[in-house]
């Protein structure tokens, strides 16, 4: 059982936009996850609250169009540079020099773009299921009909949002809250946020990935076509210092934790106890 920690949520603001986090624990030991797509940050609340219990300060965040945060309607605000560059500001606003980032699929991504873009502010990476080379075809087809439904059938996105709101998020299991969570959409800007997503720059180049000198921890899920397991071991082969962990299916993380968060809380704690070394310039 995880120790209790305090939590607070606190918000910044981006270019006008304004964003939502939750911090856990606190310190200086930093540690920020992102969600993936259209979902909210709070579906890494269980990771966040066992790494805090560890004593490190964790921030989980929603980027622009998900979550609590804006979502306005402009697909630029939504390409992976920019969410790396909101993920940068947010370390900025916390004081925070260097953070262990991570996240799953998206959050994977734009944690790839951070490491990228601001090398010295990453003490290491944590990359659940990251969407790459292998995946992108069955991203769109996945996430297609999605963006067709919210521009040319938006009630149908409406009327999904009016549904899922009817049902209290307490007395429902955790995962089934961000089920809703993630279903309860605006139509606009929920097209504008797949189309700047898939429609821009995935993740830095196989070139750029292996400049990326910060350990890293790599989780691949088998048998899930959207986040191929090869992608997984393929950025853990590039990158110099990552290794790759296999999930035993792609519900593990979610409904038997206990191995997999065993393996995030050792390897950010293995990121805070070793010095931090120069980071590559981009």
């Amino acid at each position: 059982m995880a120790s209790l920690v305090s939590e607070r949520i606190g918000q910044f603001f981006v270019d006008g936009h304004r964003l939502e986090y939750t911090e856990y624990g606190a310190g200086e030991r930093w540690v920020v996850l992102i969600h993936g797509q259209l979902m909210p940050r709070r579906m890494h609340q269980p990771l966040a609250r066992a790494i805090a219990g560890e004593g490190f300060h964790v921030v989980t965040v929603d980027l622009l169009g998900h979550g609590r945060s804006d979502r306005p309607l402009d697909p630029k605000g939504y390409s992976m540079t920019a969410f790396g560059e909101q993920v940068v500001a947010l370390l900025d606003h916390l004081g925070a020099d260097q953070a262990v980032i991570g996240g799953t699929s998206l959050g994977a991504n734009v944690s790839l773009e951070v490491a990228d873009a601001a090398p010295d502010r990453v003490r290491g990476l944590l990359a659940e299921m990251p969407v790459l080379d292998n995946a992108l075809e069955a991203g769109l087809i996945a996430f297609g009909p999605m963006m067709f439904m919210a521009r040319f059938l938006p009630l149908s996105i409406t009327l999904t949002r009016q549904l899922t709101r009817l049902v209290p998020r307490g007395v429902v299991p955790f995962w089934a809250g961000i089920a809703l969570d993630t279903l309860d959409q605006r139509p606009a800007p929920m097209a504008a946020a797949i189309h700047g997503i898939f429609f821009g720059r995935i993740a830095p180049s196989s070139k750029r990935r292996r400049l990326i000198e910060a350990p890293a921890l790599v989780v691949g899920h088998p048998r899930d076509p959207v986040h191929a397991a090869a992608d997984a071991a393929m950025l853990a082969e590039e990158m110099p210092n990552a290794r790759f962990v296999a999930a035993r299916s792609i519900f593990e993380w979610r409904a038997r934790p206990e191995r997999l968060t065993a393996e995030a809380i050792a390897f950010v704690s293995e990121c805070w106890s070793s010095p931090a070394e120069t980071a590559a310039a981009p």
